[in-house]
């Protein structure tokens, strides 16, 4: 599970902002806009999405190199062993 801070990173990428733990009553907002609670909230769960999602783009572009390559993730672990 995502982390309160993770969840600001990702909602307010250019910082502005300190959170202490990982609910939303223990966030100042600095120097930005800040944010609704629901919006926090539902941040967690875009998070972990976005989270699985590029686990899967990572192990799908391995694979499309791999195959490029012709060769196998074993071969490819001792070419760089």
């Amino acid at each position: 599970m995502a982390q309160g801070w993770e969840v600001l990173s990702m909602l307010l990428p250019d910082g502005g902002w300190y959170i202490s733990g990982n609910d939303y009553e223990g966030i100042q907002f600095k120097e930005c806009e800040p944010i609704t609670k629901a919006a926090f909230e539902a941040g967690f769960a875009q998070y972990d999405t976005l989270q699985v999602e590029q686990a899967q783009a990572k192990t799908q572009a391995k694979a499309d190199l791999l195959e490029r390559l012709g060769i196998t993730e074993q071969e490819a672990r001792l070419l760089l062993s």
